[in-house]
């Protein structure tokens, strides 16, 4: 006998879990692509667009792609081949974003922080006072990086960069963050910043963006990795329609992304938004607390200002990450992230992390019912862990 069969709940940090609403709206017939409201629709996605990432002057271009293709997408616009790049890495996505660089040709230097502490504004600064020549052409670094849920402050790295006098761009993968994390793409001196679907934004996976100044565009103009497709130039102002998606729409994706757009902008609003996460996270931190005075489980992240809001990695000793995991989805229907970028799966440590997700579409009930069954697994395997995370959990939530 199973507890599992009923609705599942799918709680890794995305695909994150997609509303009614949204996949109602995805189903219908296809519209046609060439006139009529399909154009409106996707014209009144952009100013939308721009309101969830905080810019008011902000080009947006949208593709059909994942996050790696929003790294393409970033990196093809603004470098040229052998142009230098600032990696800043705290997590797995933090040197994925720096090995697809490099893999495009493009000169690539990394600050690795660990992955569990956020980037260092100092080195960043000390880096860029050593390029006295001004090679480098543009810092990236990650938001919230999804592996190791560090977050790093985005703004002091901006004041950072300037207080070196650099004139590098600064870019900025918010894929684990958007619509979850305060950010503030014009108040922090932003130039390139990117996204997917299937994170916060409540989407399935299937739609890239990214987010430029014009500062970004003029410092890119002479890119030349840039292709006829990754081109962000005519998909954020287009001549013709087709030009937005460089030929055919993602037309039902399209839908679902006006029905996400609606709830998170217009519904609820972006700042509320960014309260909800806050508050979903400082309830499973709570727990996580509770859990750790007695055993070995504890937050990847020490520090509360150094954590994402989006979703939290966990240690625990080996091998009870894994079957924690594997007891929750078997017997309970929720299915909580893998411990990525942490160990390598060949490794014993692989088996000592896991990850909870409270992005998107989230709620009070959701993220206590999962911690009741991530507490029901911890007794049904004899995981030592210290009592009272529920009361905490709960505690936290009703918080002023």
């Amino acid at each position: 006998m199973s507890l599992s069969h009923g609705r599942p709940y799918l709680a890794i940090p995305g695909p994150s879990v997609v509303p009614d609403r949204v996949l109602a709206a995805m189903h219908r017939p296809s519209p046609n692509i060439y006139a009529g409201a399909l154009h409106d629709l996707v014209d009144s996605l952009i100013p939308d667009l721009r309101a969830v990432a905080r810019t008011a002057a902000g080009h947006v271009a949208i593709y059909i792609g994942n996050g790696h293709a929003a790294w393409e997408a970033a990196n093809t616009n603004i470098f040229s081949r052998g142009d230098r790049a600032l990696v800043l890495v705290t997590g797995r996505f933090g040197q994925g974003w720096a090995d697809a660089a490099g893999r495009l040709g493009i000169a690539v230097d990394t600050i690795d922080f660990g992955r569990r502490s956020p980037a260092d504004p100092a080195r960043l600064a000390e880096a860029l006072a050593a390029d006295t020549a001004h090679t480098i052409r543009a810092v990236l670094v990650t938001h919230t990086d999804t592996a190791s849920t560090v977050r790093n402050d985005i703004a002091a790295l901006r004041a950072a960069i300037d207080a070196a006098g650099h004139p590098a761009l600064l870019m900025v993968d918010c894929i684990a963050s958007l619509g979850c994390d305060r950010f503030e793409m014009d108040a922090w001196g932003v130039d390139v910043m990117i996204a997917a679907s299937q994170k916060g934004l409540m989407v399935p996976p299937g739609l890239a963006f990214a987010w430029f100044s014009d500062k970004a565009r003029a410092a890119g103009a002479t890119a030349d990795l840039r292709t006829p497709y990754w081109d962000w130039g005519p998909r954020a102002a287009p001549d013709q329609f087709y030009q937005y998606f460089c030929g055919t729409a993602p037309t039902h994706h399209l839908y679902g992304l006006r029905e996400s757009l609606d709830m998170l902008v217009h519904e609820e609003g972006v700042e509320a938004a960014w309260a909800r996460h806050a508050r979903l996270a400082g309830a499973v931190w709570a727990a996580c607390e509770a859990w750790g005075r007695g055993g070995s489980l504890a937050l990847n992240v020490a520090e509360a200002a150094h954590r994402g809001h989006s979703v939290t990695s966990v240690r625990i000793a080996p091998p009870h990450g894994t079957a924690l995991r594997e007891w929750c989805e078997r017997e309970a229907g929720v299915t909580l992230g893998i411990g990525l970028g942490m160990a390598e799966p060949d490794d014993p440590a692989w088996h000592g992390f896991f990850r909870i997700a409270h992005m998107g579409h989230v709620n009070a009930h959701m993220t206590l019912g999962a911690l009741a069954v991530i507490e029901a697994g911890l007794q049904a395997l004899d995981v030592p862990h210290g009592a009272g995370a529920l009361d905490a959990a709960a505690a936290a939530l009703i918080a002023p």
